[in-house]
């Protein structure tokens, strides 16, 4: 990764870190305390280290860590498990919801991580339209989902409650306040340890390394 980079992403992180934390929702919803978190992961499932994002699609901070992410994931590959779970800080980013929302839908049907790159390296094309919803249904036609299938789904009940659950894990659980937010083997990271590539890949190799010694 070019060092550049690296150090224009850490300022970059630190300055809209501050600004895009979450703040009260005062939306009501609807999941119940039986609503089940979301399941979507990459890499080897029996893994001993775990890497969680808890992002957010509207997010200009989660799409720049995107790119690291993308590094993290195709260089460790089977090594670790990589596991996304819905964030949307829907107080400030008004289409947020809508893109868990589809990107649940397409999870439904086998197309999860798409909709997800979709979203993520697209997000200034939709983040700031009022109505949002035939772009990401352009996105599911591309990925030729079952259309009436995923409008349906994008609609359920089910749906919105696997995203309220996603959420009140990341708080309870996490104390997460903003996005994104990882957490490698329970643990969150703040942003001086995520910062780059080299330094993410760090906190990864020395969880890669206690694992293996536990063995």
């Amino acid at each position: 990764m070019d060092k550049r980079f690296a150090v224009v992403l850490l300022v970059m992180v630190a300055i809209i870190g501050g600004v895009f934390v979450l703040t009260r929702d005062k939306t009501k919803t609807t999941s119940s305390s039986t609503s089940s978190t979301s399941n979507h992961s990459t890499g080897a499932e029996s893994s001993k280290v775990e890497l969680i994002e808890l992002g957010d699609f509207q997010c200009p901070a989660c799409a720049s860590f995107y790119p690291v992410v993308e590094q993290i994931r195709d260089t460790y590959g089977d090594k670790i498990k990589f596991t996304f779970r819905n964030f949307p800080l829907v107080a400030i980013h008004k289409n947020a919801l809508a893109s868990h929302r589809s990107a649940e839908a397409a999870g439904i049907q086998g197309k999860f991580f798409e909709m997800y790159d979709l979203l993520y390296q697209n997000q200034t094309s939709w983040a700031q339209l009022t109505n949002p919803l035939p772009v990401f249904e352009s996105y599911a036609k591309s990925l030729k989902l079952d259309m009436a299938k995923y409008k349906t789904d994008f609609n359920s009940e089910a749906v919105n409650d696997t995203i309220n659950a996603d959420i009140k894990e990341g708080k309870d659980k996490y104390g997460a306040n903003s996005t994104p937010t990882f957490i490698l083997n329970g643990q969150k990271l703040v942003n001086t340890e995520i910062g780059s590539l080299e330094l993410l890949s760090k906190k990864i190799d020395a969880a890669i390394a206690g694992s293996s010694a536990d063995l």
